[in-house]
């Protein structure tokens, strides 16, 4: 299933390194965050900002070697002859521009060339770049080069800027490369530790870069490294060093004391957020009071939703007397804040509403307790049954009583008769699912009675014609999660489906079952159509359940797609073919694209170099200013801005809001998973997911169409993985205050001339 702003290149370790960023699993925390308690993020410190360039200067390249550049990363195209003789050019600006290209088109043939740069070149700006590139081709022959510019006597923003390329190796390294895995993570220790040493004088960016170089790539023993620079004076090193220990989901017992301070006292918001999650991930039961303060008492949303988030992970029911006042006093405002703006309206409130009530599923399982129940009813109904998050919620606590509530009727659920949206009908599969997870233990004899009820009131909802298709796959996953004998024919009929998500999930669920005949010829019989797709979801699913068929029936189909005009499936083809034998497949990478784009295209998005573009999104909670990045990222904005001027996002939802993460929106569907048709390519830059970056979300590498974000707060493990293509300049109160459901009414661009 396709839930965007999810993962780096399909398959690779660096797109499951960036699992943070996984939408398809169940959201805990969904809406706005309350604006009257956020304060603004701490910037980084002044110096660490003026080593971290925004743009790669490319108006200092001639227009027209820079259409030629531009041209070639459209078209995944790295030419000896073509970049190959511009990363040797005369002009600095050309050679760094020329380089960036090189590694977002990730051909390993260009490593020679910008490994020579990074060594050898006269411009530090154009070394700095050349590492950049390095990490972008996450190509292992890379790491020699970059091992030796991490160390100390380097200059700083290339030894930095290597420190971070070799992170995004590390993550993208097979498993069974456990050497170069090692001596990486050596590396990015090494860096680590030396500037802890010289405290006087430390190299921010290499700081901030290599706390994000850890994450990654997951070093040995680096937490203890990481903890170190929990008790630094500057807010953004403690924020961004909490924030690679909740990634590396760290144990780690000096670690957690510090963390624990930090929630308790720091000045800085995010720190503490950061440091409430790293404490409840790593499940320290010594935080328990302070994270429950935090929780209800905090003034600042953030750290609220992230203390919250800690309570439901440490799953201790003395947390409850004190979730269920501050769920009754959210609800109040909640319900006061519906009435003002209308039964349509999706207040503030509900973000943290909906957190409370994820931690009351959580530390109250099957209690059947009369309070939770209460809150929990409340809020059902006030939201009309569409939040998985309530769902999942009463389910765990009072699971023989779920299915005697509203809107259930003798088992069965009718979205019809109960005039459910398709919201409502895929939270409620959420919630049925919950009952899978349920053991004797914790629901008693009962435990095989309530799962049967569920199973059937999920057979009822996936038999029933008028069940909305947007719901199927949450229907779908909740009845593989039963693991019934059944699943393969099942899933089967859904390749069958009207719907490309419906056929891509069933799908991906049919390739976790056994290699079965029959199921491998339906896989073939449904390649060819998923195929003529406008959408490629089901197509890329199709492939990889294929390729766990190990039938020559199967391989002929994979081996079918290496013709197809779409990049993505002939990649994804040419991967599986080659995991299965060395010499299966073409290298897919060295066909060129066929692009959207002609020469005016290009042209068109060029032109916005000596622009300043503006976009003003109005929406349900008022408006906000993104100020694009045309020099950063010019077939994103163009694309952005083609969308915005033919009305594209008009009535468009903002479809997921999860509290300082992000706000997105942009899909047509309105489930996650839509797009305008059509992909485009990423162009990863160096503008860093501070609070109010606009970014690009993705399904895999170039994926992008029409779904984006904005950040609220810094996210360092997003740098170098998603475009950014614009930031906030003005509203981030009102980006705080948007609820899942909140519309986009338009988006107004204005294109005016730099100032020179």
């Amino acid at each position: 299933m396709r839930q965007k702003t999810k993962t780096s290149r399909p398959g690779s370790a660096r797109a499951r390194a960036l699992k943070a960023l996984n939408f398809a699993a169940p959201i805990v925390f969904v809406a706005a965050l309350a604006a009257a308690s956020h304060a603004q993020t701490a910037p980084a410190p002044r110096a660490a900002r003026a080593q971290r360039p925004a743009t790669v200067a490319s108006r200092a390249v001639p227009e027209e070697t820079l259409l030629r550049i531009v041209r070639a990363e459209d078209e995944r195209r790295w030419d000896a002859d073509d970049l190959g003789a511009l990363v040797s050019d005369a002009s600095p600006a050309v050679r760094a521009r020329a380089a960036l290209a090189a590694g977002r088109i990730g051909d390993a043939r260009a490593v020679p060339a910008l490994a020579a740069l990074l060594q050898t070149d006269k411009d530090l700006g154009v070394r700095a770049k050349a590492a950049f590139a390095l990490g972008e081709t996450e190509s292992a022959q890379g790491a020699d080069a970059l091992l030796v510019t991490s160390r100390p006597g380097t200059p700083p923003q290339v030894r930095a800027r290597s420190i971070e390329a070799l992170g995004k190796i590390a993550a993208a390294l097979p498993s069974d490369d456990q050497a170069n895995a090692k001596r990486i993570g050596e590396a990015i220790i090494s860096a680590l530790n030396f500037e802890n040493g010289r405290k006087s004088k430390p190299e921010w960016q290499t700081i901030l870069l290599g706390l994000t170089a850890a994450l990654r790539a997951r070093p040995a023993n680096g937490a203890k490294t990481v903890a170190l620079f929990l008790s630094y004076p500057e807010a953004r090193v403690r924020a961004d060093a909490a924030n690679t220990l909740a990634r590396l989901g760290a144990k780690d017992a000096a670690a957690n004391e510090a963390l624990r301070a930090m929630l308790a006292s720091d000045a800085d918001p995010v720190a503490r957020a950061n440091a409430a999650r790293a404490l409840g991930i790593a499940e320290d039961k010594q935080a328990f009071d302070a994270l429950l303060d935090r929780a209800v008492n905090d003034r600042d949303s953030r750290v609220r939703v992230s203390a919250l988030r800690g309570i439901a992970l440490l799953k201790d029911a003395r947390a409850a007397d004190a979730l269920v006042k501050r769920g009754g006093a959210l609800f109040a405002e909640y319900r006061a804040a519906k009435v003002a703006g209308g039964a349509a309206s999706h207040p503030a409130e509900l973000s943290e509403l909906l957190g409370v009530a994820a931690a009351l599923g959580s530390v109250l399982p099957n209690t059947s307790d009369s309070r939770a129940i209460t809150f929990l009813r409340a809020v059902r109904e006030a939201e009309g049954w569409i939040d998985p998050e309530t769902e999942i919620a009463f389910a765990s606590v009072a699971p023989a009583q779920y299915m005697r509530e509203k809107p259930f009727s003798n088992l069965y659920v009718r979205a019809a008769d109960n005039k459910l949206v398709w919201q409502a009908v895929a939270a409620i599969a959420q919630g049925l699912g919950e009952f899978a997870k349920m053991t004797s233990e914790r629901a008693g004899n009962s435990v095989l009675t309530v799962q049967a009820d569920a199973q059937l009131a999920l057979r009822s909802l996936l038999a029933d014609k008028q069940t909305p298709a947007l719901a199927v796959p949450d229907i779908l996953r909740a009845v593989a999660a039963f693991k019934p004998l059944d699943l393969a024919p099942v899933m089967r009929e859904q390749l069958k489906s009207d719907d490309v998500i419906v056929r891509a999930t069933a799908a991906e669920l049919l390739g976790g079952e056994p290699p079965d005949a029959e199921s491998a010829r339906a896989l073939v019989a449904a390649l060819a159509p998923a195929m003529r797709d406008e959408m490629n979801d089901a197509a890329l699913a199709t492939l990889d359940a294929l390729g766990k068929q190990k039938s020559e029936e199967a391989t002929a189909a994979i081996r079918s797609a290496m013709d197809s005009p779409d990049y993505l499936l002939r990649l994804r083809a040419a991967a599986i073919l080659r995991a299965a034998s060395p010499n299966g497949g073409a290298d897919a990478s060295l066909q060129t694209v066929a692009v959207r784009y002609h020469l005016a295209d290009y042209k068109r998005a060029l032109a916005r170099r000596s622009n300043r573009v503006l976009a003003v999104v109005s929406t349900d909670k008022g408006a906000f200013t993104v100020e694009l990045v045309p020099d950063d990222a010019p077939l994103n904005v163009d694309n952005f801005v083609q969308l915005a001027r033919r009305g594209y996002f008009n009535g468009v939802a903002f479809h997921r809001v999860v509290p300082n993460f992000v706000v997105q929106g942009g899909d047509p569907r309105g489930d996650g998973n839509g797009g305008p048709g059509y992909q485009i390519r990423c162009e990863i830059n160096e503008v860093p997911y501070d609070r109010g970056a606009v970014g690009m979300a993705l399904s895999g590498k170039d994926t992008g169409g029409s779904q984006w974000f904005v950040t609220h707060s810094p996210q360092p493990h997003l740098d170098g993985g998603y475009t950014v293509f614009g930031r906030v300049t003005q509203g981030m109160d009102v980006v705080d205050r948007i609820a899942r459901g909140d519309r986009i009414r338009g988006v107004t661009v204005t294109e005016t001339p730099k100032q020179k």
